[in-house]
């Protein structure tokens, strides 16, 4: 019996995938967001990191693994979720943006 056979994991299962699938599109709205909204970032750097987070987007919301392909699912949901947060935060111009972005907000 599959995992994703057991009633009783079913539901764990899907808040799990729900959650990740969240923090993946929130995230990268995040990062669209404060590239968009903050004139320092308008370089040719922050506008392919848009164009990534644009990407991963799509691509986490179209993907489909395979039944019981844990494995798949570790390099299809959880890494491509991570890159863009990789490549934002460890930018000092990013950071300050974030920073930035409350008060432009209210």
């Amino acid at each position: 019996m599959e995992p994703s056979e057991d009633p009783d994991l079913q539901p764990i299962l899907f808040g799990l995938f729900l959650c990740m699938y969240l923090v993946t599109v929130l995230g990268n709205l995040l990062i669209i967001l404060t590239v968009s909204s903050d004139s320092h970032l308008h370089t040719p750097m922050y506008f392919f990191l848009s164009n990534l987070s644009l990407a991963d987007i799509g691509f986490i919301s179209t993907t489909v693994p395979q039944k019981g392909a844990v494995a798949s699912v570790m390099y299809t949901v959880v890494t491509p979720m991570l890159n863009p947060f990789i490549y934002s935060l460890r930018n000092r111009d990013s950071k300050g943006a974030l920073r930035r972005l409350p008060s432009r907000m209210a």
